[in-house]
């Protein structure tokens, strides 16, 4: 399994920045990663699902995540799968005076042949959360402003 985790600390409310992350389209505003992604049925609590298309190494793959927790307002994951991976999204968030502190935890499984891959794909999963790290301070900065 691959992880990545990274904290963003904003000064921003923290009911705000859970209810702009946990609408998992906002995504195409933060992850660079992501091409699109659509509600497809729910409110964004448990069962809500959405259909993701992310470019990852030059080619575009789709996913549906289905929201597995939300505890407003302080955690949401999701699950998204495909033929090839299954990842697993969690967000928590606290509070301290005026600032949030967001914790974004990815964690992918590779499924089938794609497992003997992992070892060279590391390095642009590492990559990946690097860039989703500064796309979601400045999304969040901009939440904040």
């Amino acid at each position: 399994m691959i992880v990545i985790e990274r904290e963003v600390t904003v000064a921003a409310d923290t009911a705000r920045v859970f209810g702009y992350l946990a609408d998992f389209r906002t995504t195409q505003e933060w992850d660079p990663g992501t091409v699109r992604t659509t509600l497809v049925s729910g409110d964004g609590g448990v069962g809500t699902t959405y259909h993701n298309t992310s470019r990852f190494n030059g080619r575009e793959t789709e996913l549906t995540y289905v929201v597995e927790e939300c505890v407003r307002p302080d955690r949401i994951v999701l699950r998204g799968e495909n033929r090839t991976i299954v990842a697993r999204d969690t967000m928590t968030f606290s509070s301290e005076s005026h600032l949030t502190r967001v914790t974004y935890r990815a964690e992918f499984r590779l499924k089938g042949l794609v497992t003997l891959a992992e070892p060279f794909l590391r390095k642009s999963f590492d990559r990946l959360g690097e860039e989703a790290e500064e796309g979601l301070r400045n999304a969040l900065g901009r939440l904040a402003a």
